[in-house]
């Protein structure tokens, strides 16, 4: 009797222990979770992937990020699901950034629409996608990277989700992404968050990070 009851208390620690450390002390339970805490402990730098796209400050997406603070999303402009609702939520953080003037001597605040299908969405598509959604080239830049195996390691450095499906369409993860001045991507924010990450992206952005 003893003996099973010492089994299972050590049973139970091992369960604790391993739970503990999968889960980050108990602060994550999800894959998502882990991530999103990684990045908040350990910024990811950008890579120097190759962009093709409207109004890029630079050819790479790293030099790109530099030098300002930047909101960031993965899409693709054939996509009628969860895409549209990516659109609508920059539509309105652009919205915010054109009426709300950033403090003096803050970096740049800017958006930035990422897409992962880069055989399709060339410059030019992405040009009349940015028009449709009334995109101030000034503030919100879309790109894409035309190389595929720097999209893909892009993709997963940056732990963005895309699986093709069967009518040539994609299954991917929706987040917001913030990139802090120096080329690092620094939190993730889900979707529904979007006024949590204006508000932590204008701070890195005071802070002239």
């Amino acid at each position: 009797m003893l003996r099973t009851a010492l089994i299972s208390l050590l049973v139970a620690i091992g369960g604790y222990a391993a739970a503990s450390w999968l889960t980050h002390d108990f602060r994550v339970w999800t894959e998502e979770g882990a991530r999103r805490l990684e990045v908040a402990l350990a910024p990811v730098p950008l890579p120097e992937v190759a962009l093709q796209g409207t109004r890029l400050p630079a050819p790479t997406l790293a030099a790109t990020a530099r030098g300002s603070v930047t909101i960031a999303d993965f899409f693709y402009t054939r996509c009628q699901t969860v895409c549209l609702s990516l659109g609508s939520t920059f539509q309105q953080l652009q919205a915010r950034l054109q009426t709300e003037p950033q403090d003096e001597g803050a970096a740049p605040l800017r958006l930035l629409s990422l897409s992962f299908d880069g055989a399709h969405d060339s410059a030019a598509v992405l040009q009349a996608y940015a028009g449709k959604l009334g995109a101030d080239p000034d503030l919100w830049r879309f790109a894409s990277v035309p190389d595929a195996a720097q999209q893909r390691a892009l993709l997963e450095r940056l732990g963005v989700v895309v699986i093709p499906d069967e009518l040539g369409e994609f299954e991917h993860n929706a987040a917001l992404l913030v990139f802090d001045a120096r080329g690092r991507m620094v939190r993730v924010f889900d979707l529904a968050e979007q006024e949590l990450a204006l508000n932590y992206a204008r701070q890195l952005a005071s802070k002239r990070s």
